[in-house]
């Protein structure tokens, strides 16, 4: 089965520091470099490198960043023929910032992303139409979430939507046409306007928007593990402890396991385990897409547990 993802690509800018610097400060880092990320882009090449057939649907600018970018998915063997070069656009940047305890900090501008619009998604109408799962998030616009939202349901083509970064305004009804919606917990209680300060809070938040319609919801919260509420299940998943170093796209890699893994056996609760190691074992690593392994070094991990 062929998965299609539908997002963001951009480059990170990655500052290591031991705190971060109050209004006016000058704070020495500890290390930097950049690298490629998006939530877009990092969902499909998690996916990839566990072995998934990937399709990427995005937009990157006429810069050197878009190239690398086109190169990076290209040696990840993402499908870049819907990839957009977009002519005086800057390719979309992140400024992330990662404190001593691995916790971050991330300043984003959408540069090319902005441009993904309705008519440029639906050029890629016919490659879309021979996937078997759409993947979405909201770093590009809405109004073309929307419309890949009302696509895959056109054609009968299971979508899931990570609602990230959260926005208030985000329709609940187009939320309810699809199959799988997948928060963290801070998005679940932008969305809700629910406390999220425990499991049983994040529970109730997750109920509220399952009484409005919405079907397979996934909440994932970072070290505590993950919920998986749906009509008639609910499971808890508890993380591995692991020491963290840098959870810098530890939600993409989640996602990007997950949809490899259900795309092949159809199994949600499997692919929610097997996605919650493999956002654990990324947090080991600094980065974010670099954080994330392959096949063979994520089978060994899950056998060493």
């Amino acid at each position: 089965m062929k998965i299609a993802v539908i997002g963001s690509t951009n480059i990170d800018v990655v500052s290591y520091i031991d705190k971060i610097p109050a209004g006016g400060e000058t704070r020495a880092a500890q290390n930097f470099h950049t690298a490629h990320g998006g939530k877009g882009a990092n969902q499909a090449v998690a996916a990839a490198k566990l072995g998934a057939d990937v399709l990427m649907v995005s937009a990157v600018g006429d810069d050197l960043f878009g190239k690398g970018a086109l190169e990076n998915f290209r040696q990840n063997k993402i499908d870049t023929s819907r990839v957009s070069v977009i002519e005086g656009v800057a390719t979309g940047e992140a400024t992330i910032i990662v404190e001593a305890s691995g916790q971050n900090r991330i300043l984003l501008y959408k540069g090319a992303n902005d441009k993904l619009t309705p008519e440029l998604l639906m050029q890629a109408a016919d490659d879309l139409k021979k996937c078997g799962l759409i993947v979405l998030q909201l770093e590009i616009p809405l109004e073309t979430v929307y419309a890949a939202i009302d696509f895959a349901n056109e054609n009968k083509i299971p979508v899931l939507l990570n609602p990230a970064p959260a926005v208030k305004n985000l329709s609940i009804d187009m939320a309810c046409k699809c199959d799988f919606f997948v928060p963290n917990e801070t998005e679940l209680g932008i969305l809700t306007d629910m406390p999220v300060g425990s499991r049983e809070e994040i529970k109730s938040a997750a109920q509220s928007l399952l009484s409005k319609g919405l079907k397979n919801i996934t909440v994932t919260m970072g070290s505590q593990g993950a919920l998986w509420l749906a009509d008639g299940a609910e499971e808890f998943i508890p993380a591995r402890k692991v020491q963290a170093v840098d959870s810098t796209g530890a939600g993409d890699s989640f996602i990007g396991c997950f949809v490899e893994h259900y795309s092949r056996t159809g199994d949600v609760l499997e692919s929610i385990k097997r996605a919650s190691l493999y956002a654990t074992l990324s947090v080991t690593r600094k980065g974010t897409q670099n954080s994330y392994v392959g096949v063979d070094e994520f089978e060994k991990f899950c056998v060493s547990l």
